[in-house]
């Protein structure tokens, strides 16, 4: 659609795009169902809110590495029951932090090293400014709790009509149920709109570039399309490559290899998304081409053959007396 430089303008743009049109030279845009659309809004709706929580989230931890409380170093959410009891007894009263069978009894049965849990809020400095920014940190990430709980029911209720996809997209490893409805409010059910799986892999923006000139290949980076889908596929490819011995993780540790951690977590990716379009598509399960050959590789039964000699010599390189060996004859 680009016009020819020095004869650029708006009126001969407009022109030039209206004839492009008449003739069905240009590429439609991808415009999904309008249920579809309601799911996408909400679907992002919900994004930023899980985007704001995890900026509120590290503000709060700031205050409370300045506050000497190092609950992050002792617990492996330090956002979870029992660092929220402690918090709320310190914002209450900062001498309660030394109080050490308070402590105990404020840490939940399941955490195995309470005496750490002890140390890392002993001798917290919690000053009047931090306080005061803790305080509306903490309400306001429990009101964006509530937020994104009542996106996720109304996108369960909405995603209804298309629950048999869904549970379809959760045959692959690493997809649960709510990731299957936020990639379906992506990229549609319906994958006729796309002429194929690469083309809807580069419109998500996991295809390397093709940037070659004069014999000379330049940057292959994938292009900054997708920013909502990418990063779901990319969770999603880091849930499935838990297991080593799973279809994904075998692939994952084979690129791994050769190309670093993040090119195969996106290769990862882009194969996942390949898989979801197929199965879109023709409505099989998950069950890629290579899969009995990856998981179950047949084992070589070739055998090697030696002649006389080399028979002899393999012998006596492993240790063998070959001087009173001989020849039968054979039977005709």
């Amino acid at each position: 659609m680009k016009a020819i430089k020095g004869k650029k303008t708006d009126k001969k743009d407009s022109k030039w795009i209206c004839d492009l049109f008449k003739h069905d030279l240009v590429r439609f845009s991808f415009i999904p169902s309008k249920e579809i659309r309601a799911l996408w809004e909400i679907a992002r709706y919900r994004f930023k809110l899980v985007c704001m929580r995890s900026s509120e989230r590290n503000r709060f931890q700031n205050s409370m590495t300045v506050s000497n409380v190092a609950l992050a170093s002792a617990l492996s959410d330090p956002f979870g029951k029992t660092a929220k009891a402690i918090m709320n007894v310190i914002l209450s009263d900062s001498s309660a932090a030394n109080d050490e069978n308070l402590i105990r009894k404020l840490t939940h049965r399941s955490c195995k090293n309470k005496d750490l849990i002890v140390e890392s809020v002993k001798d917290c400095r919690l000053e009047s400014d931090q306080k005061f920014k803790i305080t509306p940190c903490f309400s306001h990430l429990e009101e964006l709790d509530r937020h994104i709980a009542a996106c996720e029911v109304e996108l369960f209720n909405r995603a209804a009509p298309f629950l048999d996809l869904c549970l379809l997209l959760t045959s692959i490893l690493g997809i649960q149920l709510l990731s299957a409805i936020l990639i379906l409010s992506e990229i549609g059910n319906d994958m006729s709109l796309f002429s194929s799986a690469k083309q809807l892999v580069s419109w998500a923006g996991l295809a390397p570039a093709n940037n070659e000139s004069a014999g000379k290949k330049k940057s292959v980076r994938i292009s900054k399309a997708g920013q909502y889908l990418k990063p779901l596929l990319v969770q999603c490819a880091l849930a499935s490559i838990k297991n080593p011995d799973s279809y994904f993780g075998k692939k994952y540790s084979r690129i791994k290899k050769r190309r670093g951690h993040k090119k195969a977590i996106t290769a990862i990716a882009r194969m996942i998304l390949v898989c979801i379009y197929h199965m879109l598509l023709t409505g099989e399960s998950f069950h890629p081409c290579d899969y009995d050959e990856l998981m179950n590789p047949k084992v070589s039964t070739s055998t090697v053959k030696f002649t006389d000699e080399e028979a002899i010599e393999h012998l006596r390189l492993s240790g063998y007396d070959v001087s009173s060996l001989f020849k039968l004859p054979s039977s005709a």
